[in-house]
C-alpha cells in the first residue's frame, strides 16, 4: 500500500512548491538534482519546508489543490493544520523564509 503525501518546498528565489508524492525522500532529492519539475529546476537548491500524509492519491491531490488555492501567506499554516503534518527543519541557511516572499506559488 502506498502512502501519499504532501509537501510544501521553499525554492532559493523565495518561491514555494507544493506537490503529492509517494516517496519524499526520493521526489525531494529529484528536485534537487534538477530532474523532479521544470519550475523547481530553476529556482534550485530547495528545501523541504512541511509535509502532510494523506490516506490515498484522490485525498492527497485534492488536499494539493486546496494548498495552491490559499493565498501565499496562507500555505505553510493550512498544509501545517492538516493531521499529522510536520514542519521540516531543513530549511538552507540564507535562504528567505517562506512567509517572508511575496512572490507566487507553483504547481
Amino acid at each position: 500500500m502506498s502512502h501519499w503525501c504532501v509537501y510544501l518546498l521553499a525554492c532559493d528565489d523565495g518561491t514555494l512548491y507544493c506537490g503529492v508524492t509517494t516517496d519524499l525522500a526520493r521526489r525531494l532529492a529529484g528536485h534537487n538534482a534538477g530532474t523532479a519539475s521544470k519550475y523547481t529546476r530553476a529556482r534550485l537548491p530547495v528545501a523541504l519546508v512541511a509535509q502532510a500524509p494523506c490516506t490515498n492519491k484522490g485525498a492527497a491531490l485534492r488536499l494539493e489543490i486546496a494548498v495552491k488555492k490559499r493565498p501565499r501567506a496562507q500555505k505553510l499554516a493550512f498544509l501545517l493544520g492538516q493531521p499529522g503534518a510536520e514542519r521540516a527543519g531543513a530549511e538552507r541557511a540564507g535562504a528567505q523564509r517562506p512567509e517572508a516572499s511575496d512572490k507566487g506559488t507553483s504547481s
